[in-house]
């Protein structure tokens, strides 16, 4: 079994810094890539940060200059340093890992339940 649990989430004031985590464990994996997605109410899931094994970054460009993702291998794990947050950036939050065991011969994608974001004075 895959386990990936966010932590991190909260009421933020606007302009104000939070960092989430997020961490696998359980089955070992290969893992290709780690990332941040978030859905707000009435809206879909969209990416908003991702890192790959080579720890190239990809970000949506409404996060551009404000948030930062970062990996630990030796951690399984993957962290979102969110700064200069807006009203907008409230959402739930997942974690997204994509890798495979052992036995696999493909990717498979694995998520975390989600942590919220509260974004307001």
């Amino acid at each position: 079994q895959v386990y990936v649990a966010e932590s991190g989430g909260g009421l933020v004031q606007p302009g104000g810094s939070l960092r989430l985590s997020c961490v696998q464990s359980g089955f070992g994996l290969a893992i290709s890539r780690m990332g941040w997605y978030r859905q707000a109410p009435g809206k879909v899931r969209e990416l908003v940060a991702s890192i790959s094994r080579n720890e190239d970054t990809t970000y949506a460009d409404s996060v551009k200059d404000r948030f930062s993702i970062s990996r630990d291998s030796g951690k399984n794990a993957v962290y979102l340093q969110m700064d200069s947050v807006k009203p907008e950036d409230t959402a739930v939050y997942y974690c997204n890992i994509k890798g495979r065991t052992r036995t696999m011969n493909d990717d498979m994608d694995y998520w975390g339940k989600g942590t919220l974001v509260t974004v307001s004075p």
